[in-house]
């Protein structure tokens, strides 16, 4: 087996490892959920099962990476038992970076047009929520503006990820956590001269029961076991591709532990940017692309210096986005060189090409294709391949790592153990053997059933 190339700084790891999990659902569905569903209150019930849930699967995923040092693409060969089947699931598992990145990449362009179009003062006189919606209309009515920025995030990505792991991934991506944990803290901090900050705050975070009671305690538990189930973004190996160029020198528990740290740090802080900027400006919050494109553009060109300011928070969603498509792409191109015995140069040509034409459809299902409603109502094509990622890909191959490490005929718990507690740092216990065997299991089968109860229902 070739010698494979390891992160030169631990930080480097943890920090494009964060990347990968940090991501758009952070910014906007985190806060807005938290909110909604009684501040403080799913805020410990969402920590509660990111500990019970998200670490375990992470430490899973991490484990299978360092110990066979290959992506999923060769991972089971090397590690499932003698005459077993487990390599099989790599022809559904692999399909799942492919297709996230097919139209993350496409958001990931709005997000640039955004910043663009706020630093040089192109919304400046956007000051309601129906000139805003019209912007955004006209920008999804586009598709060759659409294309050009979409290309643009895509081709810089890869362009990053040919330069090899230490070279290209970890010299960019470093400093852009950096900078992207900066810029946010810089914008928390200046959210506290708001004049509507203490009213966002309490919206935000203040313990509401009374929302517990309106929605349900089992809605409550299935919103906050979604969501730190998918921030961490486990089940499709994405975050296990980091995990084979780890060393041995702390256990999987301790790094997991920064990882889920830092995706949560900049989930509540998002919270603390959005909140009191929406209620200073009499604006109320909303969920999805809307928040984003819609409520903030509203609340950015209400604001004194709000182009700079506008073009600061997009700036910041546009690093946490390039950080995963950077994060996904290199799992994209490990997967390939795993099949295919070509040079990382060659393989990121190709992939780029696959990712391109794969990226089309999602695109024009905003102009050309809106007619096509693949989940029905108004459902476009992005929301079906998010569909395929979020209530199929992910947890159906969270369960199946869990499976992996679990049964006779896979990895087993032992080797899991031996892998994860390698190292510095806090062990796995033998007695949590049960609770990975039996409890998790019915927890991720839970959340994938109730994924499509909500949709389908």
């Amino acid at each position: 087996m070739a010698e494979r190339e390891q992160f030169q700084t631990r930080l480097g790891f943890l920090l494009i490892a964060a990347g990968c999990a940090i991501g758009l659902g952070n910014v906007w569905r985190f806060p807005y959920i938290t909110g909604m569903y009684g501040g403080a209150i799913f805020v410990i019930i969402y920590l509660a099962f990111l500990l019970g849930v998200g670490m375990p699967l992470l430490t899973i995923e991490l484990a299978l990476g360092r110990a066979s040092r290959r992506s999923i693409a060769r991972a089971y060969e090397i590690l499932e038992k003698p005459k077993s089947h487990w390599h099989l699931n790599k022809f559904w598992q692999i399909p799942g970076s492919y297709i996230l990145m097919s139209f993350y990449g496409l958001i990931t362009g709005w997000l640039l047009y955004y910043c663009i179009r706020f630093f040089v003062g192109g919304f400046s006189g956007v000051n309601t929520q129906e000139l805003a919606q019209v912007e955004f209309t006209e920008l999804m009515a586009d598709p060759l503006v659409m294309f050009v920025c979409m290309t643009t995030v895509i081709f810089a990505s890869f362009c990053i990820v040919a330069l090899g792991v230490v070279k290209g991934v970890e010299r960019y991506t470093k400093p852009m956590m950096i900078l992207l944990f900066i810029l946010l803290f810089f914008m928390a901090l200046r959210s506290f001269t708001l004049d509507g900050f203490s009213a966002g705050i309490d919206y935000y975070l203040k313990p509401d029961w009374s929302k517990l009671e309106e929605h349900g305690i089992m809605e409550v538990l299935w919103a906050a076991m979604g969501q730190s189930f998918f921030t961490l973004s486990v089940g499709q190996g994405s975050i296990q591709i980091f995990g084979t160029y780890m060393d041995k020198k702390h256990t999987l528990m301790k790094e997991a532990t920064f990882i889920c740290g830092l995706d949560t740090t900049v989930a509540l802080l998002a919270g603390v940017v959005i909140f009191p900027a929406c209620f200073s400006y009499g604006v109320q919050p909303d969920a999805g692309p809307s928040l984003l494109f819609v409520t903030l553009t509203t609340v950015f060109s209400n604001m004194s210096g709000g182009a700079f300011w506008g073009g600061l928070f997009f700036l910041f969603m546009l690093f946490a986005a390039v950080s995963t498509l950077i994060a996904v792409f290199e799992s994209i191109i490990a997967m390939f060189m795993d099949l295919c015995p070509v040079s990382r140069v060659k393989a990121v040509v190709i992939n780029f090409c696959i990712i391109m034409v794969l990226a089309i459809p999602p695109l024009l299902g905003y102009n050309v294709l809106d007619y096509i409603h693949p989940l029905g109502g108004n459902s476009t094509i992005l929301d079906f391949q998010d569909f395929l990622i979020s209530n199929n890909i992910l947890p159906g191959g969270s369960l199946l790592f869990v499976l992996f490490i679990t049964w006779k005929t896979g990895w087993g718990f032992k080797n899991y153990l031996a892998e994860a507690n390698t190292g510095v740092g806090p062990k796995i216990p033998m007695a949590l053997y049960w609770y990975y065997k039996f409890v998790m299991p019915v927890v991720i089968a839970i959340l994938l059933v109730a994924g499509y109860v909500n949709i389908f229902g």
